[in-house]
Protein backbone atom coordinates (compact mmCIF):
# COMPACT_ATOMS: atom_id res chain seq x y z
CA UNK A 1 0.00 0.00 0.00
CA UNK A 2 1.36 3.40 -0.50
CA UNK A 3 1.14 6.09 2.16
CA UNK A 4 0.39 10.08 1.64
CA UNK A 5 0.29 12.22 4.25
CA UNK A 6 -1.85 14.92 3.54
CA UNK A 7 -1.66 19.04 4.53
CA UNK A 8 -5.37 20.70 5.63
CA UNK A 9 -6.10 24.04 6.44
CA UNK A 10 -4.43 23.57 9.75
CA UNK A 11 -1.16 23.80 7.60
CA UNK A 12 -1.82 27.71 8.34
CA UNK A 13 -2.77 27.53 11.93
CA UNK A 14 1.99 26.23 12.19
CA UNK A 15 2.88 29.12 10.56
CA UNK A 16 5.69 30.18 10.55
CA UNK A 17 6.70 26.98 11.12
CA UNK A 18 5.37 26.02 7.61
CA UNK A 19 6.34 28.18 5.64
CA UNK A 20 9.20 26.05 4.97
CA UNK A 21 7.78 22.67 5.66
CA UNK A 22 4.93 20.29 5.68
CA UNK A 23 2.74 19.59 8.77
CA UNK A 24 4.22 16.33 8.54
CA UNK A 25 7.79 17.68 8.58
CA UNK A 26 7.42 19.28 12.07
CA UNK A 27 9.29 17.05 15.16
CA UNK A 28 7.46 16.35 18.66
CA UNK A 29 9.04 14.69 20.63
CA UNK A 30 12.01 12.75 19.25
CA UNK A 31 11.14 12.01 15.51
CA UNK A 32 9.29 14.16 12.87
CA UNK A 33 5.83 13.31 11.94
CA UNK A 34 6.58 11.88 8.87
CA UNK A 35 9.27 9.42 10.73
CA UNK A 36 7.14 8.26 13.57
CA UNK A 37 4.47 7.09 10.47
CA UNK A 38 7.72 5.63 8.64
CA UNK A 39 8.37 3.71 11.83
CA UNK A 40 4.96 2.38 12.85
CA UNK A 41 4.41 1.19 8.86
CA UNK A 42 7.68 0.64 8.08
CA UNK A 43 8.19 1.79 4.62
CA UNK A 44 8.63 5.80 3.64
CA UNK A 45 6.00 7.95 3.00
CA UNK A 46 5.44 10.72 0.90
CA UNK A 47 3.60 14.01 1.10
CA UNK A 48 0.59 16.35 -0.29
CA UNK A 49 1.67 19.62 0.58
CA UNK A 50 1.45 23.21 -1.00
CA UNK A 51 2.84 23.77 -4.04
CA UNK A 52 6.01 25.43 -3.44
CA UNK A 53 6.92 22.70 -1.19
CA UNK A 54 6.37 20.14 -3.49
CA UNK A 55 9.66 19.97 -5.05
CA UNK A 56 11.34 19.48 -2.00
CA UNK A 57 8.73 16.96 -0.42
CA UNK A 58 7.34 15.05 -3.36
CA UNK A 59 4.45 13.26 -3.24
CA UNK A 60 4.88 9.41 -4.92
CA UNK A 61 1.26 7.76 -6.56
CA UNK A 62 0.28 4.47 -6.52
CA UNK A 63 -2.73 2.68 -8.20
CA UNK A 64 -4.53 2.80 -4.37
CA UNK A 65 -3.16 5.54 -1.51
CA UNK A 66 -4.14 5.96 1.97
CA UNK A 67 -4.02 9.88 2.63
CA UNK A 68 -3.37 10.09 6.35
CA UNK A 69 -4.33 13.58 7.87
CA UNK A 70 -0.47 15.00 8.97
CA UNK A 71 -1.71 16.58 12.28
CA UNK A 72 -2.50 13.11 13.56
CA UNK A 73 0.38 11.17 15.45
CA UNK A 74 0.36 7.39 14.79
CA UNK A 75 -0.61 4.25 16.93
CA UNK A 76 -1.16 0.57 16.83
CA UNK A 77 -4.75 1.01 17.32
CA UNK A 78 -4.94 3.51 14.40
CA UNK A 79 -2.91 1.75 11.82
CA UNK A 80 -5.01 -1.29 12.28
CA UNK A 81 -7.96 0.98 11.82
CA UNK A 82 -6.78 2.49 8.83
CA UNK A 83 -5.61 -1.02 7.17
CA UNK A 84 -9.37 -2.18 7.48
CA UNK A 85 -10.43 0.94 5.09
CA UNK A 86 -12.12 -0.33 1.63
CA UNK A 87 -11.70 2.35 -1.63
CA UNK A 88 -13.84 5.18 -1.01
CA UNK A 89 -14.02 4.68 2.68
CA UNK A 90 -13.23 7.06 5.13
CA UNK A 91 -11.80 7.70 8.61
CA UNK A 92 -12.78 10.19 10.89
CA UNK A 93 -13.07 11.01 14.97
CA UNK A 94 -14.75 13.88 16.43
CA UNK A 95 -16.19 15.54 12.64
CA UNK A 96 -12.06 15.27 11.70
CA UNK A 97 -10.89 13.55 8.52
CA UNK A 98 -7.98 11.43 9.42
CA UNK A 99 -7.52 8.76 6.44
CA UNK A 100 -9.25 8.07 3.49
CA UNK A 101 -8.05 4.94 0.53
CA UNK A 102 -8.25 6.50 -2.32
CA UNK A 103 -7.60 5.17 -6.16
CA UNK A 104 -5.00 7.23 -8.30
CA UNK A 105 -7.50 8.81 -10.20
CA UNK A 106 -9.24 10.04 -7.34
CA UNK A 107 -6.40 11.95 -6.30
CA UNK A 108 -6.16 15.17 -7.92
CA UNK A 109 -9.61 15.35 -6.66
CA UNK A 110 -9.44 15.22 -3.10
CA UNK A 111 -10.79 17.37 -0.59
CA UNK A 112 -9.67 17.35 2.79
CA UNK A 113 -12.98 18.54 4.40
CA UNK A 114 -15.19 15.59 4.76
CA UNK A 115 -16.62 14.46 1.49
CA UNK A 116 -20.26 13.93 1.34
CA UNK A 117 -20.36 11.01 -0.89
CA UNK A 118 -17.68 8.80 1.19
CA UNK A 119 -18.84 6.09 3.25
CA UNK A 120 -17.74 7.45 6.73
CA UNK A 121 -16.07 4.98 9.43
CA UNK A 122 -15.26 6.16 12.81
CA UNK A 123 -12.05 5.85 15.36
CA UNK A 124 -13.25 4.94 18.39
CA UNK A 125 -9.92 5.01 20.05
CA UNK A 126 -7.35 7.62 21.89
CA UNK A 127 -5.89 10.02 19.41
CA UNK A 128 -3.11 12.52 19.49
CA UNK A 129 -3.70 15.45 17.29
CA UNK A 130 -1.98 18.72 16.79
CA UNK A 131 -3.63 21.77 15.47
CA UNK A 132 -1.88 25.21 16.65
CA UNK A 133 1.79 25.37 16.67
CA UNK A 134 1.94 25.99 20.86
CA UNK A 135 0.70 22.21 20.70
CA UNK A 136 4.04 20.98 19.51
CA UNK A 137 5.75 22.38 23.27
CA UNK A 138 2.29 21.61 24.87
CA UNK A 139 2.18 17.48 23.59
CA UNK A 140 6.04 17.26 23.41
CA UNK A 141 5.82 15.00 27.02
CA UNK A 142 3.52 12.53 25.64
CA UNK A 143 5.31 12.22 21.87
CA UNK A 144 8.45 12.11 23.80
CA UNK A 145 7.35 9.11 25.98
CA UNK A 146 6.01 7.53 22.96
CA UNK A 147 8.89 7.58 20.99
CA UNK A 148 11.70 6.91 23.63
CA UNK A 149 9.02 3.43 23.99
CA UNK A 150 9.10 2.93 20.11
CA UNK A 151 13.07 3.84 19.59
CA UNK A 152 14.45 1.81 22.67
CA UNK A 153 12.35 -1.57 22.65
CA UNK A 154 14.18 -4.55 22.91
CA UNK A 155 17.13 -2.67 22.65
CA UNK A 156 20.13 -2.56 24.99
CA UNK A 157 21.60 1.31 26.01
CA UNK A 158 25.28 2.20 25.78
CA UNK A 159 26.71 1.90 29.67
CA UNK A 160 26.71 5.34 31.21
CA UNK A 161 29.55 6.87 32.58
CA UNK A 162 30.26 6.15 36.30
CA UNK A 163 30.92 10.21 36.28
CA UNK A 164 27.56 11.16 35.66
CA UNK A 165 25.21 11.27 38.90
CA UNK A 166 22.18 9.25 37.48
CA UNK A 167 18.77 8.82 39.12
CA UNK A 168 15.99 6.46 37.04
CA UNK A 169 18.94 4.96 34.80
CA UNK A 170 16.49 2.38 33.68
CA UNK A 171 14.74 5.60 31.86
CA UNK A 172 18.11 6.46 30.49
CA UNK A 173 19.19 5.45 26.98
CA UNK A 174 22.99 6.35 25.14
CA UNK A 175 22.61 5.47 21.50
CA UNK A 176 26.03 4.45 19.76
CA UNK A 177 28.55 7.24 20.25
CA UNK A 178 27.11 9.31 22.65
CA UNK A 179 29.05 11.33 25.24
CA UNK A 180 28.21 11.97 28.87
CA UNK A 181 30.60 12.93 31.72
CA UNK A 182 30.38 14.63 35.12
CA UNK A 183 26.59 15.69 34.69
CA UNK A 184 23.46 14.77 36.60
CA UNK A 185 20.54 13.29 34.47
CA UNK A 186 17.34 12.52 36.60
CA UNK A 187 15.28 10.36 34.27
CA UNK A 188 12.84 9.55 37.75
CA UNK A 189 9.84 11.96 35.80
CA UNK A 190 10.27 10.96 32.46
CA UNK A 191 13.05 9.31 30.00
CA UNK A 192 15.83 10.97 28.72
CA UNK A 193 17.56 9.80 25.13
CA UNK A 194 20.78 10.31 23.90
CA UNK A 195 21.38 10.23 20.11
CA UNK A 196 24.18 9.27 18.18
CA UNK A 197 27.19 10.86 18.57
CA UNK A 198 25.17 13.18 20.75
CA UNK A 199 26.82 14.89 23.99
CA UNK A 200 25.91 16.43 27.72
CA UNK A 201 29.19 18.12 28.64
CA UNK A 202 30.38 18.70 32.24
CA UNK A 203 28.24 20.24 34.55
CA UNK A 204 24.95 19.99 33.02
CA UNK A 205 21.91 19.32 34.94
CA UNK A 206 19.19 17.40 33.09
CA UNK A 207 15.48 16.01 34.51
CA UNK A 208 13.71 14.62 31.68
CA UNK A 209 11.87 13.88 29.63
CA UNK A 210 14.57 14.95 27.40
CA UNK A 211 15.48 14.02 23.69
CA UNK A 212 19.03 14.73 22.02
CA UNK A 213 18.66 13.73 18.59
CA UNK A 214 21.98 12.59 16.79
CA UNK A 215 25.33 15.16 17.05
CA UNK A 216 23.33 17.35 19.55
CA UNK A 217 25.14 19.11 22.18
CA UNK A 218 24.31 20.56 25.60
CA UNK A 219 26.85 22.90 26.36
CA UNK A 220 29.08 22.84 30.05
CA UNK A 221 26.70 23.60 32.94
CA UNK A 222 23.40 23.78 31.08
CA UNK A 223 19.87 23.40 32.98
CA UNK A 224 17.53 21.25 31.13
CA UNK A 225 13.98 20.89 32.54
CA UNK A 226 11.87 18.70 30.31
CA UNK A 227 9.96 18.32 28.51
CA UNK A 228 12.99 19.46 26.01
CA UNK A 229 13.87 18.38 22.32
CA UNK A 230 17.02 19.06 21.06
CA UNK A 231 16.56 17.90 17.25
CA UNK A 232 20.01 16.90 14.84
CA UNK A 233 23.21 19.06 15.03
CA UNK A 234 21.87 21.75 17.93
CA UNK A 235 23.69 23.06 20.18
CA UNK A 236 22.33 24.57 23.36
CA UNK A 237 23.77 26.33 26.79
CA UNK A 238 21.61 27.94 29.74
CA UNK A 239 18.49 27.38 30.78
CA UNK A 240 15.51 24.89 28.95
CA UNK A 241 12.29 24.78 29.82
CA UNK A 242 10.00 22.59 27.32
CA UNK A 243 11.34 23.73 24.32
CA UNK A 244 11.45 21.80 21.02
CA UNK A 245 14.24 22.57 18.67
CA UNK A 246 13.70 21.13 15.14
CA UNK A 247 17.23 20.77 14.26
CA UNK A 248 20.66 22.68 12.83
CA UNK A 249 20.00 25.45 15.58
CA UNK A 250 21.71 27.06 17.73
CA UNK A 251 21.85 28.72 21.87
CA UNK A 252 25.33 27.77 22.69
CA UNK A 253 25.51 30.68 25.77
CA UNK A 254 23.69 31.52 29.04
CA UNK A 255 19.80 32.96 28.40
CA UNK A 256 16.28 31.04 28.95
CA UNK A 257 14.11 29.75 26.61
CA UNK A 258 10.95 28.42 28.20
CA UNK A 259 7.70 27.07 26.12
CA UNK A 260 9.28 27.55 22.75
CA UNK A 261 9.41 26.03 19.46
CA UNK A 262 12.76 26.86 17.20
CA UNK A 263 13.01 26.27 13.71
CA UNK A 264 15.46 25.05 12.02
CA UNK A 265 18.89 27.04 11.08
CA UNK A 266 18.20 29.59 14.08
CA UNK A 267 20.78 31.14 16.15
CA UNK A 268 20.35 32.50 19.47
CA UNK A 269 22.96 35.06 20.45
CA UNK A 270 23.79 34.86 23.95
CA UNK A 271 22.38 36.05 27.27
CA UNK A 272 18.54 35.96 24.87
CA UNK A 273 16.44 35.28 27.25
CA UNK A 274 12.20 34.77 26.82
CA UNK A 275 9.83 35.60 28.99
CA UNK A 276 6.98 32.76 28.90
CA UNK A 277 4.65 33.85 31.59
CA UNK A 278 2.82 37.40 31.65
CA UNK A 279 3.78 40.14 34.74
CA UNK A 280 0.11 39.68 35.26
CA UNK A 281 -0.31 35.80 34.83
CA UNK A 282 -3.10 36.48 32.19
CA UNK A 283 -4.11 34.08 29.24
CA UNK A 284 -1.19 34.30 26.17
CA UNK A 285 -2.20 35.48 23.27
CA UNK A 286 -0.37 34.63 20.29
CA UNK A 287 -0.10 35.83 16.75
CA UNK A 288 -2.36 33.60 14.40
CA UNK A 289 -1.70 33.74 10.42
CA UNK A 290 -5.13 32.19 9.32
CA UNK A 291 -7.03 34.60 11.56
CA UNK A 292 -4.74 37.52 10.97
CA UNK A 293 -4.81 38.80 14.56
CA UNK A 294 -3.42 37.91 18.04
CA UNK A 295 -5.76 34.81 19.13
CA UNK A 296 -6.25 33.36 22.52
CA UNK A 297 -4.19 30.32 23.33
CA UNK A 298 -6.09 29.50 26.75
CA UNK A 299 -2.40 28.99 27.95
CA UNK A 300 -0.60 31.02 30.85
CA UNK A 301 2.83 29.41 29.81
CA UNK A 302 3.89 30.56 26.55
CA UNK A 303 7.19 31.51 25.30
CA UNK A 304 8.24 31.90 21.87
CA UNK A 305 7.35 30.61 18.34
CA UNK A 306 10.72 30.69 15.98
CA UNK A 307 10.78 29.96 12.02
CA UNK A 308 13.54 29.01 10.20
CA UNK A 309 16.89 31.21 9.51
CA UNK A 310 15.90 33.56 11.93
CA UNK A 311 18.47 34.91 14.52
CA UNK A 312 18.35 37.00 17.83
CA UNK A 313 21.61 39.09 18.84
CA UNK A 314 23.28 39.22 22.19
CA UNK A 315 21.20 40.42 24.80
CA UNK A 316 18.04 40.17 22.93
CA UNK A 317 14.73 40.39 25.05
CA UNK A 318 11.74 38.56 23.92
CA UNK A 319 8.36 39.36 25.41
CA UNK A 320 5.37 36.26 26.29
CA UNK A 321 3.79 35.16 23.43
CA UNK A 322 6.45 36.31 20.90
CA UNK A 323 6.07 35.14 17.15
CA UNK A 324 8.88 35.14 14.93
CA UNK A 325 8.70 34.65 11.16
CA UNK A 326 11.30 32.76 8.72
CA UNK A 327 14.74 34.48 8.03
CA UNK A 328 14.53 37.60 10.96
CA UNK A 329 17.30 39.20 12.46
CA UNK A 330 16.32 40.40 15.70
CA UNK A 331 18.45 42.31 17.90
CA UNK A 332 19.21 45.58 19.92
CA UNK A 333 17.72 46.90 23.67
CA UNK A 334 13.96 46.20 24.70
CA UNK A 335 11.48 43.92 23.88
CA UNK A 336 10.52 43.85 20.30
CA UNK A 337 7.40 43.76 19.15
CA UNK A 338 5.44 40.41 19.76
CA UNK A 339 4.73 39.57 15.56
CA UNK A 340 8.07 40.07 13.84
CA UNK A 341 6.98 39.01 9.90
CA UNK A 342 9.84 36.96 8.03
CA UNK A 343 12.66 39.06 6.24
CA UNK A 344 12.58 41.78 9.05
CA UNK A 345 15.52 43.12 10.26
CA UNK A 346 15.95 45.54 13.79
CA UNK A 347 14.34 45.32 17.15
CA UNK A 348 12.76 47.89 19.70
CA UNK A 349 13.90 50.68 17.87
CA UNK A 350 11.66 49.61 14.52
CA UNK A 351 12.16 47.06 11.74
CA UNK A 352 13.47 47.47 8.32
CA UNK A 353 12.95 44.79 5.13
CA UNK A 354 15.73 42.27 5.28
CA UNK A 355 17.01 42.26 1.57
CA UNK A 356 16.42 38.71 0.09
CA UNK A 357 19.91 38.61 -1.64
CA UNK A 358 21.63 39.60 2.01
CA UNK A 359 18.90 36.21 3.86
CA UNK A 360 19.86 33.81 0.72
CA UNK A 361 23.91 34.90 1.39
CA UNK A 362 23.81 34.11 5.20
CA UNK A 363 21.41 31.06 4.62
CA UNK A 364 24.09 29.34 2.43
CA UNK A 365 26.83 30.44 4.76
CA UNK A 366 25.23 28.47 7.34
CA UNK A 367 24.25 25.69 6.15
CA UNK A 368 27.57 25.27 4.27
CA UNK A 369 28.88 24.56 7.82
CA UNK A 370 27.28 21.89 8.06
CA UNK A 371 28.21 20.82 4.99
CA UNK A 372 24.78 20.94 3.26
CA UNK A 373 23.97 22.47 0.09
CA UNK A 374 21.60 25.54 0.14
CA UNK A 375 20.76 24.80 -3.29
CA UNK A 376 18.09 25.97 -6.00
CA UNK A 377 15.22 24.27 -4.09
CA UNK A 378 15.67 25.52 -1.08
CA UNK A 379 16.25 29.11 -2.31
CA UNK A 380 12.48 28.90 -4.57
CA UNK A 381 11.37 28.25 -1.22
CA UNK A 382 13.26 30.96 0.39
CA UNK A 383 11.61 32.92 -2.74
CA UNK A 384 8.20 32.18 -2.14
CA UNK A 385 7.94 32.30 1.58
CA UNK A 386 9.58 36.29 0.50
CA UNK A 387 6.90 37.12 -1.55
CA UNK A 388 3.93 35.24 0.33
CA UNK A 389 5.04 37.30 3.85
CA UNK A 390 5.94 40.88 1.98
CA UNK A 391 2.05 42.10 3.21
CA UNK A 392 3.27 42.05 6.48
CA UNK A 393 6.15 44.14 6.38
CA UNK A 394 4.46 46.85 4.37
CA UNK A 395 4.41 49.08 7.72
CA UNK A 396 8.35 49.35 7.56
Amino acid sequence: MNYILFDNESWQNFLPLTFTRPISEIRLGILRISEKWNTYLNQEISYMTQDYLSTKYPMVSASENVLINACVLPSKALIEAIGSLSVGQILVHDGILIAVLLSEDKLESFDASLPEYSEKVVFEGDLVRIEKAYDIFQLNDKALRDDFELLTAGRKSQPISKTVNVLGGDNIFLEEGAKVEFASLNANEGPIYIGKDAEIMEGSLVRGPLAMCEHSVLKMGAKVYGATTLGPYCKSGGELNNVVFFGYASKAHDGFLGNAVIGEWCNIGADTNNSNLKNNYSEVKLWNYKSNRFDKTGLQFCGTIMGDHSKCGINTMLNTGTVIGVSANVYGAGFPRNFIPSFSLGGNHGFQEYRLKAALEVAQLVMLRRGIEFDEVEQGIMNHVFELTAKYRKSF
